[in-house]
């Protein structure tokens, strides 16, 4: 199980970015994915989740509006467009699945400030 997030980086307060997270090595149209985040010197919080078909989905309530997750299946990938973006929401942000047990990717560094 491979899982590599991409896309984050340097933003200004209300400006956007959008994440992704290419998977590999599972059926990946079978299994919940979800993102969380981890800001320096806090624990690692979950920041949204989507089910197997996209059909549903959840948010923590500091992002709920602003953000979305979404998934491609035909392209094993996960997706978390977020928008209004605060200086709160720098952080690590990693991808996650559970098959067995949880995997992680890496993270990519989203850092939000003027």
């Amino acid at each position: 199980v491979q899982l590599v997030e991409s896309g984050g980086g340097l933003v200004q307060p209300g400006g956007s970015l959008r994440l992704s997270c290419a998977a590999s090595g599972f059926s990946f149209s079978r299994y919940y994915m979800s993102w969380y985040r981890q800001a320096p010197g806090k624990e690692r919080e979950l920041v949204a989740g989507i089910t197997n078909t996209g059909g549903s989905t959840n948010y923590a309530g500091s992002v709920k509006g602003r953000f979305t997750i979404s998934r491609d299946n035909g392209k094993n990938t996960v997706y978390l467009q977020m928008n209004s973006l605060k200086p709160e929401d720098t952080a690590v942000y990693y991808c996650k699945t559970t098959f067995l047990r949880d995997y992680w990717g890496q993270g990519t560094q989203v850092t939000v400030s003027s």
